[in-house]
């Protein structure tokens, strides 16, 4: 096996308590590198077509790339896959901090779940040894309790990756957290984890991970890190939170559950205390993901008040990300700070999404102010926008599953169904998947992203975000929508390729993209250019797409709220007036691709292309409704 793998795949199937080692097929690793790459591939001959994501035909994921756990800038992501419950589609989510590379070390590069324990379980992996165990005791357990648990089990050197009670009670908001707040939110896979009855995934080793050029990867490891500067600076300093205020102002955050428009709802001098300064003010110590030189995370104080943390014995809980200071802030128009440290400090305990969460809560206060709930529904709260005591408590119950939490449970889309008379109007999201804290209105990328990636509803996936390196026209030419294909392809391709390899896109935005194929080739041993991740990202894209398709889903008949693309324009703002052509977008970027523009499926041409032959079989089978 090349470099930078460990070379095996943990089969478990918890139905009959049985584990399995799988050799990873070298020419399955150079086609799709790895992470959700691999992952895709190995789950779509694994999980039958129609499977319920509940049942036990899915199979959860938990994959590594070639460059986790190694020199690689900055090699500490792992990946979560299957199913979705949430969007009954392709479903993923990427996660850092520490438990991605420890995989590695305790000797697999992923673990691949399928079945149903009879009763709760975990996984203990030590050094290529594996056991099923007991979690009766776990059961019931918020995550710190949990990571405490094992630790006292174990020892305080192994990683944990564990779900909540939310989880455990199938929520479709609910997610996997490690590190104690590092979450892999999306996709809604906490419920998947929770319907198999695994309660945590606890892995243990310091095995190697071979890399064929050591002396290669540290040069480059040595003449990278020194690039410092602009979005460096703010993430070492300050986190993603750096710029919560000025991307309210600019229009890139949604605000008032995407009804309204920042520098009127919510102005710089309220936005500016949940940014920035504010949001260190009470930081206590700066950390980072696994060996990572930039270090955006951070452990808040908050021991009085109403809203004191209460998880941890010190106090402390995880300094906010920018899409939860968006989520239970800007959406929410809530500048009280210490009450989103709260939420977020609800939302890791009890394992829940913060995106989705606060995008419920948003649906649920306009719902209020329509009149179409009432403080009857709501167990007395009054739901009027930025009441940050409601906004806590209904976090809380939505946690629990307490009362009008139950039916915002499992988000915005369900929630709507429930609650009927003209609610659905007020839920923003695709196919189920709440939006995240950027708008196609400012980016208007985004809006192919949203509602033609394999995960709807998605800002991680690429097609918007510009490393440097790759050259495209520009943002003066955004609302331009003529010509975006090619820029597209390659931004979109690119961050496939980062997520398969275990990267971080924060360093897929400061350092230059040549880096990427010089760490893969460093660290593998094959030969890469930037044409070939490009390829291969390609590849990547369409084995995820085809995993869609075979479901019958088409990604051009995916609902489209039409605040998302300004259907009708906002009447005031810096978005005042703006609505995407997201058509036109996306007729071209299927030209493009040669894939055909009613179905989406594939051309066999472009399959041949892209070494896909396997696939010509399925794909003439496929019935997929057409636009």
């Amino acid at each position: 096996m090349q470099g930078g793998y460990m070379g095996k795949i943990l089969n478990v199937d918890l139905s009959h308590r049985t584990l399995e080692h799988e050799p990873l097929d070298e020419v399955l690793c150079r086609q799709y590198i790895g992470g959700y790459g691999v992952g895709a591939r190995l789950l779509y001959d694994r999980v039958p077509a129609d499977a319920d994501p509940l049942g036990p035909d899915n199979v959860l994921g938990f994959m590594t790339g070639p460059l986790t756990g190694t020199p690689a800038l900055i090699g500490s992501r792992f990946v979560v896959i299957s199913k979705s419950p949430k969007t009954n589609t392709w479903g993923d989510a990427n996660c850092g901090g520490h438990f991605g590379p420890h995989l590695k070390f305790a000797g697999f590069d992923g673990v691949l779940l399928g079945g149903i324990a009879k009763q709760p379980v975990y996984l203990f992996i030590d050094e290529g040894q594996a056991e099923l165990r007991d979690a009766e005791h776990l059961w019931g357990q918020n995550v710190t309790q949990v990571e405490q648990s094992l630790k006292q089990e174990h020892g305080k050197d192994v990683q944990i990756a564990s779900i909540g009670t939310a989880g455990e009670k199938g929520s479709l908001l609910s997610c996997i957290i490690n590190d104690g707040g590092r979450a892999a939110g999306r996709s809604g896979l906490g419920a998947v984890m929770g319907a198999k009855r695994l309660k945590a995934i606890v892995v243990k080793g310091r095995l190697k991970v071979p890399v064929a050029d050591p002396q290669a990867i540290e040069a480059l490891r040595k003449e990278y890190v020194g690039t410092k500067g602009g979005f460096y600076s703010s993430l070492h300093d300050y986190g993603t939170g750096a710029a919560t205020d000025s991307s309210a102002q600019s229009g890139d955050s949604p605000v008032r559950n995407w009804g309204g428009a920042g520098p009127v709802d919510f102005p710089l001098e309220r936005a500016e205390k949940i940014s920035g300064d504010y949001v260190i003010a009470n930081q206590q110590r700066r950390y980072g993901c696994w060996r990572c030189p930039i270090s955006c995370g951070g452990w808040v104080k908050q021991a009085e008040g109403k809203y004191a943390l209460s998880a941890r014995a010190d106090s402390l809980g995880h300094k906010p990300e920018y899409e939860t200071l968006w989520a239970f802030g800007t959406d929410l128009l809530n500048d009280d700070l210490q009450s989103i440290v709260k939420a977020n400090e609800i939302c890791n305990e009890y394992g829940l999404d913060t995106i989705s969460v606060g995008a419920t809560i948003a649906f649920a206060m306009e719902c209020y102010e329509q009149g179409i709930i009432s403080q009857q529904d709501t167990d007395g709260l009054e739901l009027t926008w930025g009441n940050a005591e409601a906004i806590v408590a209904l976090a809380e119950k939505i946690a629990t599953r307490e009362g009008f939490g139950d039916v915002l449970g499992d988000g915005v889309k369900v929630a709507a169904q429930k609650i009927g008379r003209g609610a659905e109007q007020y839920a923003i999201h695709v196919s189920g998947e709440e939006l995240p804290g950027h708008d196609p209105r400012f980016m208007p990328a985004l809006a192919t992203i949203y509602l033609m990636d394999a995960t709807p509803g998605r800002h991680t996936q690429g097609g918007a975000w510009t490393p440097p390196g790759i050259r495209v026209r520009g943002t003066k030419m955004k609302y331009e929508y003529e010509g975006q294909a090619e820029d597209y392809y390659k931004l979109m391709t690119s961050m496939h390729l980062v997520n398969a390899a275990g990267l971080c896109m924060f360093g897929y935005f400061i350092y230059h993209i040549d880096l990427l194929p010089k760490q893969l080739s460093a660290v593998t041993g094959w030969d890469y250019a930037l044409d070939d991740t490009w390829e291969i990202g390609m590849r990547i894209a369409t084995m995820r797409h085809i995993f869609n398709l075979r479901e019958g889903h088409n990604p051009l008949i995916r609902n489209v709220p039409g605040r998302m693309i300004g259907q009708p324009p906002l009447e005031e703002g810096r978005l005042q007036g703006i609505t995407v052509d997201y058509e036109t977008m996306h007729q071209e970027l299927l030209q493009f691709l040669d894939w055909d523009l009613q179905t989406t499926i594939p051309s066999e041409e472009s399959l041949r292309r892209l070494n896909m032959e396997f696939l010509l079989p399925d794909v003439a089978g496929f019935e997929v409704p057409e636009v």
